[in-house]
């Protein structure tokens, strides 16, 4: 298989961004602290991928996008007392409330954007994406994602079987 053009590990808590709320002068401002730094943290890690590349240019052609966000598991799936630090066992193996997967994509995406990675989010034709708790399975130890960019036309240059 075709190594992607671009591998990123960013470390941080995933911001979803796209809700909106409106202040008492009736300006709308993102519903989530989260998403600046996260947006931030996503370009940081971009932009010191890509420092040692000067070759680099924004990917314009079609890309195949893959996240894999790791959250935190909320602090009511543990026990107390003696059972600190363990499971409950009703506790849910995947995160199935917030933050929306598809909102962490939006953030996700544009800090790439931002960071020139891609030269707009539309360019993502293929898009895989999941959120799994710290670790669990292959997650991350720490909140974070990790993120694959691949070129989709590299894969029409693989030998067919």
């Amino acid at each position: 298989m075709t190594a992607p053009a671009l591998k990123l590990t960013v470390y941080g808590t995933p911001g979803p961004q796209g809700s909106k709320n409106r202040n008492a002068a009736g300006a709308l401002y993102e519903s989530s602290a989260k998403v600046k730094p996260w947006r931030e943290a996503v370009k940081t890690a971009a932009l010191d991928a890509l420092h040692h590349d000067d070759a680099w240019t924004a990917l314009a052609d079609a890309v195949w996008l893959d996240v894999q966000f790791s959250l935190r598991r909320p602090k009511h799936h543990y026990g107390t007392g003696k059972n600190a630090g363990l499971l409950k066992p009703g506790a849910p193996p995947y995160p199935t409330g917030k933050p929306d997967l598809d909102k962490l994509v939006r953030s996700t995406q544009d800090a790439l954007k931002d960071a020139g990675v891609l030269a707009d989010d539309s360019v993502v034709a293929s898009l895989t994406t999941s959120k799994v708790f710290v670790l669990w399975g292959d997650a991350l130890r720490t909140p974070g994602a990790v993120i694959k960019v691949w070129r989709l036309t590299d894969f029409l240059k693989e030998p067919t079987p």
